[in-house]
This record gives C-alpha cells, structure tokens and sequence, in this order.
C-alpha cells in the first residue's frame, strides 16, 4: 500500500526519531509498504518520518545512479547492488574532505541544492530480521544514507544550505507546505491539514 509522503512543513520531520523493539507491530508490513512507496514517489531513499512515522528506519535502493555514466564501474556495480533496510542505525564515523553533490528529497520536491558531506562513513543498524551489522560505506552510498540518517535525526537536506541558499527558496518551501506544487506520487500536506 502507498503510503502519502509527508511534505516540508510537517513537524514530524523535525522529531529526532524513537528506537524501535524487535516486536514493532507490522514492522513488516510497514517496511513493504516504505518500499512501494519509494518506488511509486521515484526515490533512491524513504526514511519513516517522511511517512509520518517518527521511528528509526530507513531504506534505500540505489540502483537508479549506477546508471550514471559519470562513475567508476567499481561505483556503478556497488550501487546497482545496493538495496537495503537500516534500523536503529548509529553513524559511528564519517570521515574525508566533504565534497558537494546534487540533492533532492522526495518530502522538498522540486528543490534541488548542492549540499556538503563527508564521503566516507562506518555504519552501525539492524536489517529487517533484526540482524547487527556494522558497515562502510563511501561516495554516492554513504552520501544517500547520510541523507535518509539526517531524515531520523530530524534534520532536512535544506538546512545544510547557506543563509543566502535558504532565502532563495523560502517561497518554494512555502508553497510545499501548502501543496502549492505539481507533483506525480501521494503527498500530505501540513497546511491542508489545519483546512486551509
């Protein structure tokens, strides 16, 4: 089932989100329904808040940029591969020169902005059995997961922008969260819930 993704605006997306037991109810369910939902809204990630579910639980399934002619065929083949479910993660170490990249959230559509990360990081999550892992993970890999982490963490992409960024876009982010926008995937609007 689809879930709507939340929009800019909902304050669930700036909960820092709550760890989740073994026996989380229809965890399973849940995490079926976060991936037809990624995939029905185009994304590479889906983290629970942007289904209004303030949990620590994230996917992504970066097979979309090892399509990228750009990349290193070592880069292409990891990615192509790269599809999975983190709960309850813990970033443990990001490491590097920060480098800029293109980015877009499926919660801010059509804003798009170069945004400064670390590019390698080292992983700490459970998958969907509730097996530990702990994982590294370098370039556009650690780039998505340190997107989808900030996402639990209660953090946007837009707020890693400059002050001057950030006044640029203020009417977009406004109109997001008024559902002002032109989108083709379920969304949920915070300033249509209040009946404006």
């Amino acid at each position: 089932m689809i879930i709507p993704i939340v929009a800019y605006g909902d304050p669930v997306l700036r909960k820092k989100a709550k760890e989740i037991p073994q026996d989380y109810p229809n965890l399973k369910e849940l995490i079926d329904n976060m991936w037809e939902s990624m995939y029905g809204a185009y994304g590479v990630g889906l983290a629970a808040p942007q289904v209004g579910l303030p949990i620590r639980i994230f996917m992504i399934d970066t097979s979309p940029f090892s399509e990228d002619i750009e990349l290193s065929e070592d880069e292409q083949k990891e990615l192509a591969g790269l599809k999975k479910v983190f709960i309850n993660p813990k970033i443990l170490e990001e490491t590097g020169d920060e480098w800029a990249f293109n980015e877009g959230c499926l919660s801010i559509p059509e804003v798009r902005e170069d945004v400064f990360r670390k590019p390698e990081i080292k992983i700490e999550y459970f998958d969907e059995d509730f097996n530990k892992h702990t994982e590294e993970y370098k370039g556009l890999a650690a780039r998505v997961i340190q997107h989808e982490y900030d996402h639990i963490e209660g953090i946007l992409f837009t707020d890693k922008l400059s002050s001057l960024k950030k006044r640029l876009i203020k009417g977009k982010l406004s109109n997001i969260s008024k559902g002002k926008i032109q989108i083709d995937y379920r969304m949920k609007f915070p300033e249509l819930k209040k009946g404006r």
